[in-house]
């Protein structure tokens, strides 16, 4: 993918120190706590860029997206969007910070009411966000969908009418209506088949070349990371172990870890597996040539 056109010097979105964790119930002995599941991460995200979080699961990339969702509150550690540190807001943030950061998330149909139109979802996310004309509403709908490659007809079904990935380009167009600056996909495509992976893919990219969208990419694929994304973060138990441009962690990984995960990667490019099946020859003629 295309270098980002953001300036990496006034960045977007920038995490400093974010540390995040859950309280437990205390279970049979009744005794409550803190379970850490990000400690000390640190990133930026600059206009026009997607940044790529990989890494097992538990790793804590998702709970990093919904902590830049305000979904959750950090322990300790900044957030700033555009300047300004959104944990100063509480645990709700504004609908001005809502507007402008609007998430993805793996399974589309379950922020779908299947009891309204799919007009209704993205017509009263706009209401919401204080777009009342009826007029506008309907415009900026049409816009939305027909930046994701839907038509009209599509408003007036159900959710369970569509298909896998209709719900998830619906999901797209309800994040893109509000025209944010950032976009957390969280397992976003994960859920589709490889055809479909790939018609979302080219979709964010296409909307990122003529919008300048940012995005923080979560996956666990990373052939899709390594397709969409300009850098890359590996997360491994809650710290972030290396940060770097797409092709350098994929050519040349620092961190024993990055290159675990990527040795457990099946290599799906065609490139990938003719290098494969080169090292099984070249494997094959020395067992011959030795025995």
């Amino acid at each position: 993918m295309s270098t980002a056109t953001g300036d990496a010097m006034t960045p977007l979105l920038e995490v400093r120190d974010l540390s995040v964790g859950y309280e437990t119930n205390g279970g049979f002995w009744g005794r409550r706590g803190i379970v850490p599941a990000v400690e000390g991460v640190s990133f930026e995200i600059a206009p026009g860029e997607t940044l790529g979080f990989v890494g097992e699961s538990g790793s804590g990339k998702s709970t990093i997206g919904k902590a830049i969702l305000r979904l959750v509150s950090p322990l300790a550690g900044s957030i700033r969007f555009d300047g300004r540190d959104v944990a100063d807001d509480g645990p709700r943030a504004p609908l001005s910070y809502r507007r402008q950061v609007q998430a993805v998330f793996q399974d589309p149909s379950a922020s779908l009411n299947p009891r309204h139109l799919v007009a209704h979802s993205i017509e009263s996310s706009l209401r919401r966000h204080g777009v009342t004309t009826r007029s506008e509403v309907r415009d900026r709908t049409l816009e939305a969908f027909e930046m994701v490659g839907l038509d009209r007809s599509h408003l007036q079904r159900f959710p369970n009418e569509l298909s896998g990935g209709q719900q998830q380009r619906v999901a797209r167009a309800r994040a893109r209506v509000l025209r944010p600056r950032l976009v957390v996909c969280d397992e976003a495509v994960s859920a589709l088949d490889l055809s479909t992976q790939g018609q979302i893919i080219n979709l964010l990219a296409d909307l990122q070349q003529s919008t300048g969208v940012s995005y923080l990419f979560i996956a666990h694929d990373l052939g899709l990371v390594r397709h969409i994304a300009h850098r890359v973060g590996v997360m491994s138990q809650g710290s972030l172990v290396e940060l770097a441009p797409v092709d350098d962690i994929f050519g040349s990984p620092q961190h024993p870890y990055t290159r675990r995960l990527l040795g457990a990667t099946p290599a799906s490019s065609p490139e990938g597996r003719d290098e494969r099946r080169a090292r099984r020859r070249e494997f094959r003629a020395k067992a011959e040539a030795v025995s």
